[in-house]
């Protein structure tokens, strides 16, 4: 580390959010400085999306959720998961 951070008292998240704009944290750290962190608990972005399917595929793929006892758009995503994967 080249030189440590003194935080100040933070009147507000605004207050707190401006010094962070301000300041240069390379006059601070060093590349060895940093670790690595794991976010678990994060999920993916996602964007609904509208697709056209046949009649009888969405039937399908209700009927094989329901036997699977888990929603049919996850199934969807499970298969479109397992064909990238590929």
């Amino acid at each position: 580390m080249k030189k440590p951070i003194k935080l100040p008292k933070f009147a507000s998240e605004d207050e707190e959010r401006e010094y962070w704009d301000k300041i240069d944290l390379s006059e601070h750290l060093e590349a060895r400085d940093m670790q690595s962190v794991h976010f678990p608990d994060l999920k993916p972005t996602t964007r609904s999306i509208s697709i056209r399917l046949p009649e009888y595929m969405l039937v399908r793929l209700k009927e094989r959720a329901n036997a699977l006892s888990i929603p049919y758009q996850s199934l969807i995503k499970t298969y479109l998961q397992d064909s990238l994967n590929k």
